[in-house]
């Protein structure tokens, strides 16, 4: 499941429409994990003496990962992996490769559960064992995080991909393939340049130009203006001032009177001034170390669509303060909002190209001649977060999540009193005398969304495997860069495979491996917490296109006497959390596609470095999965389409819970 800070934007790529995630509007960002900018400090802070600090000794390791969003966006996502005692790590470790085979059963598993695993072929029911031994294979080391944009996001889609072929299932991909291309990369050319008078920039050191998305105006001597300061509106030079012409701002000021790279917003200047040629902002001294690369200089992995050659929009880029000066010809202090420049040249070029990561689909054609040509889908997102080049000891990053951070990376930003810094040293001490230390840096993505990923295939040999096919067709789809913001699934709605309105409604499994007692699940929209328990699960957007749907998958439950227990709480409209909109369903939901979402919630292990299969529960995954293939079997059998009685959304509009 993707970040909640990771809004659901369909706007155009830029033009006023969206915020991007600091560089340009970081102010909209104060969900993410990085909001513990420097959690090591903070820990530090917080040790009273030096034995505590001692007792403390930290090792934080942040995952820098370049974080590609929607239309053209980038974020500085950065999880915490905290190391309690531990030694400074080298930075070319994983975690060991020794394998423990083992046999499994449609038993109940078992624990404590070994850190890998092999288990004998699949059956054709629907068991744990299966799960299990389908997780510890997806989650793998070998997968290295699965990162959308990635070739170990190809080597986890062809795993699938595999699976479905050994089926027996029928391609529903593109060329008569299981796959399906949903990205592409955009990066800033080493051919971009700026020249002020005879001296040329150096890109990256001296000018960092954004990506627009769309065709930049090129600079063929167009003057600078002064514009004046973000965020104070007085200062603000005209709208019809900037025709044609260079405009450059500076950063906004914090509350220390500095300027602040924080303090900008990218989207309303480029709607403020959409007829400049280019819009420069001085302040790159600002930036934090190592940001320009974590943030603007990787690839830009988004979806894969048509490049717009009509749209042009102002070059956007931010520049030194020596830059800034030579463009105004003074210096950009004494400047004063209107006061013309010099000439400027250059261009900012984009290149674009194919990136690795495929939706992958599959279909069972249905037995009624007059049904199979409508679908019932089932989907999880095969993508995760991949991994960090530095790694941190497993167990001290466990034991302080599991303390000190209980909802993972949509945790709040931890603050450990004395009494959790001593509970996070004593489950460090007990987990590192069973085993030993632990260096890791791959983000495996066993709940998130292994266990989506793998219950869909499960459920998917269930359907190959039985006597009687369903009247309907049941489409299998595994959506590629949920992560990065619901790509794949964007891509696969709006070019289907199989005609949309064919599809009679949407399944989505994402993070159904865990709800345990002890796993704090979510936060009512009140802010009270939510811990899971025997049967848990949260489904959400049952009812909110379809009655029907809602009340089928409450039957379903009950007729065959599954166990699970519902919970609605994180459905509520106007939560927070705003879970409705963050997995893939909702791309479905927006064409007016009933969707129910089936998650067991969230934990400490999310989107961290612990998220592995050792830590799921399978029996739960199993009752999760059976609900799942019943409920398909049982849209599929209707004699007519689930009934669509609320009112459907804006499927170019932003999604809001």
């Amino acid at each position: 499941m993707r970040l909640k800070a990771l809004p659901s934007l369909r706007a155009a790529p830029i033009a006023g429409q969206e915020r991007d995630c600091n560089p340009d509007a970081p102010a909209s960002v104060g969900s993410l994990p990085l909001r513990w900018p420097t959690v090591l400090r903070h820990a530090v802070s917080n040790a009273d003496t030096h034995a505590q600090m001692r007792d403390a000794a930290t090792v934080l390791t942040f995952t820098s990962l370049s974080h590609p969003m929607r239309r053209s966006r980038s974020t500085w996502y950065a999880a915490a992996a905290l190391a309690v005692l531990a030694p400074v790590l080298s930075a070319q470790v994983t975690k060991p490769a020794r394998a423990q085979r083992a046999r499994a059963t449609a038993a109940s598993i078992s624990r404590p559960l070994p850190r890998t695993f092999v288990g004998p072929p699949t059956v054709g029911a629907i068991t744990s064992g299966d799960l299990m031994s389908r997780v510890y294979r997806f989650a793998d080391d070998s997968m290295m995080g699965r990162q959308a944009g990635t070739a170990w996001n190809d080597k986890g889609t062809d795993f699938i991909a595999g699976e479905l072929k050994r089926l027996g299932l029928e391609p529903a991909g593109e060329d008569g393939t299981f796959f399906q291309s949903a990205l592409m990369r955009r990066s800033i050319s080493t051919e971009s340049w700026f020249r002020v008078g005879d001296k040329r920039y150096e890109l990256w050191k001296e000018f960092i130009p954004r990506d627009q998305g769309v065709r930049a105006s090129p600079l063929g001597g167009a003057v600078a203006i002064y514009a004046g300061t973000f965020g104070d509106t007085a200062s603000y030079l005209k709208p019809d001032q900037a025709a044609g012409k260079v405009v450059v701002v500076r950063l906004g000021r914090g509350p220390d009177g500095k300027p602040s790279y924080t303090l900008i917003n990218r989207p309303q200047l480029v709607a403020r001034y959409r007829t400049a040629t280019a819009i420069i902002v001085i302040g790159t001294e600002y930036f934090p170390p190592g940001y320009v690369d974590a943030v603007f200089r990787g690839n830009n992995v988004t979806v894969r669509s048509v490049p717009d050659t009509t749209t042009v929009l102002p070059s956007y880029l931010y520049v030194t303060e020596a830059m800034g000066r030579a463009m105004l010809g003074t210096d950009p202090d004494s400047a004063r909002t209107g006061q013309l420049g010099v000439p400027v040249f250059g261009q900012v070029i984009a290149t674009v190209e194919p990136a690795p990561g495929r939706n992958v689909i599959a279909v069972l054609r249905g037995s009624d001649p007059a049904l199979r040509n409508q679908y019932v889908a089932i989907g999880a997102h095969n993508d995760h977060i991949g991994f960090s080049d530095s790694p941190a000891d497993h167990d001290s990053v466990y034991a302080f999540m599991h303390i000190a951070a209980p909802q993972g990376a949509d945790n709040d930003r931890p603050n450990p009193s004395p009494e959790d810094w001593a509970r996070i040293n004593a489950m460090k001490d007990s987990l590192r005398a069973a085993h030993g230390a632990r260096p890791d840096s791959i983000y495996n993505g066993a709940d998130d969304d292994g266990s989506g990923s793998m219950s869909v295939l499960e459920i998917a040999e269930r359907f190959a495997t039985a006597p009687v096919r369903p009247k309907r067709s049941v489409l299998f789809i595994w959506h590629v860069a949920e992560e990065l913001g619901l790509f794949g699934s964007q891509y696969f709605t709006d070019h289907p495979t199989v005609p949309r309105d064919s599809i009679v409604a949407q399944l989505n499994m994402d993070m159904v491996g865990r709800g345990g007692s002890k796993d704090f699940s979510g936060l009512t929209k009140a802010g009270a917490p939510i811990y899971g328990g025997p049967g848990y699960v949260q489904l959400v957007g049952s009812r909110r296109l379809s009655t029907e749907l809602g009340d089928l998958i409450e039957s379903v439950n009950t007729r065959q006497k599954l166990g699970l227990r519902f919970d609605y709480s994180i459905d509520a409209d106007g939560h927070p959390a705003n879970i409705y909109c963050r997995s893939d369903h909702y791309e479905y939901a927006r064409y007016g596609i009933p969707v129910v979402f089936f998650t067991t919630g969230g934990h400490a292990d999310y989107h961290q470095v612990t998220d592995e299969p050792q830590y799921l529960d399978y029996d739960r995954m199993a009752q999760v999965s059976r609900l799942v293939h019943s409920a398909a079997t049982s849209i599929a059998n209707l004699d007519h389409r689930v009934v669509v009685d609320k009112p459907k959304p804006d499927p170019r509009g932003q999604c809001r819970q």
